[in-house]
């Protein structure tokens, strides 16, 4: 009888309501983790995971396989790998600057410390591919050469990833895009920026020192 008052006009009644609700029912969302965040762990754990594959076949090659590193008659320039180390842990330092000034609300700090970032990570990347030209030997000489270039070229393109990031956070800052609230922008390239210069630390003394 509800059900053919409601047709003739009536109130819906409650059960009514109910089976008026088409398609599937909204995402649950934990309010502890937010979903860019998330995503931007799950994606530095696969990235590992990559890292991963080129130095299993960096300790095969020198503990399976017994190998000298690097070849002989090659050499790796270890200070200047080592200059380029500091200009990229330096770097994390202006990031964390660039997003203490976000949530401080901060403008010249998130600007000058977004920009001065990028602009070590550009540095980094001159550098790194100055050190391919005078290296002296190429990936297809041996397999020492495949690895050195497989791990620092990946590291590079990580690098590279990371500056364009940047540039758009760097952009969105002069734009007055930012606040105490909302700057997730700067937190999650921040994130991975930190990733790319932590790796680093690991290609270097693996490649470099050891």
């Amino acid at each position: 009888m509800e059900s053919g008052a409601a047709a003739l006009g009536g109130v819906p009644t409650e059960h009514e309501h109910h089976h008026e609700h088409h398609g599937p029912p909204e995402a649950n969302q934990s309010s502890r983790v937010e979903a860019q965040f998330l995503g931007m762990l799950l994606f530095i754990i696969s990235e590992v995971m990559l890292f991963g594959a080129f130095f299993t076949a960096y300790f095969f090659v020198r503990v399976v396989g017994d190998a000298s590193w690097p070849a002989e008659g090659d050499h790796l320039p270890v200070a200047i790998a080592g200059v380029n180390t500091a200009i990229l842990i330096s770097s994390s330092f202006t990031m964390h600057w660039a997003l203490e000034g976000a949530r401080n609300e901060n403008r010249a700090a998130l600007r000058v410390g977004l920009l001065t970032t990028a602009l070590l990570g550009l540095t980094f990347l001159i550098i790194q591919i100055n050190e391919y030209v005078h290296i002296g030997f190429a990936p297809a000489d041996h397999a020492q050469g495949t690895i050195f270039y497989g791990l620092t070229g990946l590291h590079g393109a990580h690098v590279f990833v990371g500056l364009t990031l940047l540039t758009f956070a760097t952009i969105r800052a002069f734009r007055g895009h930012f606040t105490a609230k909302e700057h997730r922008g700067v937190e999650v390239p921040g994130i991975y920026w930190h990733f790319v210069d932590v790796m680093w630390i690991v290609v270097y003394a693996t490649i470099y020192i050891l």
